[in-house]
């Protein structure tokens, strides 16, 4: 007789393999939905953000890489470490003409807080309808999936994440900015 524990356990294992089987088997496919596609225009936003007055629209950053990264909430442990990493490499990304924004369903009062508390020097954007979260295939419910994409200064997608460990990503993505670049 398997007990309870053992039987959750392997329920949770089939489920994780099968996930991976599934992710493989369709790489179009991620928990939020369905990406975008590679070398296609990334799907075109325009949000209000928690720096400045107004709106920020993908079409701002002609002529810049876009390092955009959606992520599920202002203030949780996973994603203060994945926004004070590429805080950290932020440097980085500007010399490699790159501009970091994140995404969450958080609005812009919790963005500021959230960029006052962790000293964040890029713009968060405020997607409170999940509207750009589903056009990037990164919503689930009522928050954003874990995901990055980086997108070319002509506006084109070039890299998606959707396995993102928050302690090593930005330096992921660095790494995968700068063979994009060298291409």
């Amino acid at each position: 007789m398997i007990s309870r524990r053992n039987f959750i356990s392997i329920f949770l294992a089939l489920c994780l393999t099968f996930y991976g089987c599934l992710n493989s088997a369709l790489p179009t496919y991620a928990l939020g939905g369905k990406l975008p596609a590679i070398n296609q225009a990334a799907p075109e936003f325009s949000l209000p953000t928690n720096i400045g007055d107004g709106e920020v629209a993908l079409s701002d950053f002609r002529g810049k890489w876009v390092v955009l990264y959606f992520y599920p909430k202002d203030f949780t442990s996973g994603c203060t470490i994945e926004a004070r990493r590429f805080q950290q490499d932020l440097p980085q990304y500007i010399e490699k003409n790159a501009q970091v924004i994140g995404v969450s369903a958080d609005d812009v009062d919790s963005h500021a807080e959230f960029c006052d508390s962790e000293g964040l020097k890029f713009p968060l954007l405020a997607d409170t309808k999940g509207t750009v979260s589903k056009a990037y295939g990164s919503w689930m419910n009522f928050i954003s999936s874990r995901h990055t994409f980086i997108i070319d200064p002509e506006g084109t997608l070039r890299e998606t994440f959707v396995k993102v460990n928050p302690n090593i990503h930005s330096q992921e993505v660095l790494a995968r900015l700068t063979e994009l670049q060298a291409a």
